[in-house]
C-alpha cells in the first residue's frame, strides 16, 4: 500500500488540477445559449440509447445536486431542448429525453467546446501523457465504482 502522505498529495494535486481546468473551461465556454452545466446534461443524454434516461440515473453522471439537476432540466424543457415524462415503470420518477432541437444545439456547441478542451489539455501534456492520464483516470473511476 502507498504511503498515506503520497496518496493525499496525489489526491490534492488531482483535485486542484480538476478545479483549475473546469474554471478555465467555464470561462472559455463557447455558448451564450446554454451554460456548461446545461451542456453537461445534454452531453450525458446524447450518450444514452434513444437520448433518454431516468432522472435519478442522470443524477449519477453529473456533478450537481439532485435539486439543481431537476431545476436545470425544467429550464431546458421550457426552452424545448429536453422532454420530460413520467416513468411508466415508476410513477414517482421521470424520464428525460433530448429533443432533436436540443441535440442540434448540443452538437454545434460540442464542436467549439472540443477546440477549447484541446487547446487547454494539449498545451500542458503531449499525446503519450494524455493517453496515460486517461488510463489512470479510468482506473481511479473503476476503483471508486466497485
Amino acid at each position: 500500500m502507498a504511503d498515506r502522505a503520497v496518496v493525499v498529495a496525489a489526491w490534492e494535486s488531482l483535485f486542484r488540477a480538476q478545479v483549475a481546468i473546469m474554471r478555465s473551461l467555464a470561462a472559455d465556454f463557447p455558448s451564450k445559449e446554454i451554460s456548461l452545466n446545461e451542456y453537461d446534461v445534454m452531453f450525458n443524454l446524447s450518450r444514452q440509447p434513444g437520448w433518454r434516461i431516468r432522472l435519478r440515473d442522470l443524477n449519477k453522471h453529473v456533478l450537481l445536486s439532485q435539486p439543481s439537476v431537476s431545476r436545470l432540466v425544467d429550464r431546458l424543457v421550457s426552452r424545448g431542448y429536453l422532454e420530460k415524462e413520467i416513468d411508466p415503470a415508476d410513477g414517482r420518477g421521470a424520464i428525460i429525453g433530448l429533443t432533436q432541437s436540443g441535440y442540434d444545439l448540443f452538437r454545434r456547441v460540442a464542436r467549439d467546446h472540443m477546440v477549447t478542451i484541446t487547446n487547454h489539455m494539449s498545451g500542458s501534456l503531449d499525446e503519450a501523457e494524455l493517453k496515460q492520464l486517461t488510463a489512470l483516470c479510468d482506473r481511479l473511476r473503476e476503483g471508486a465504482e466497485s
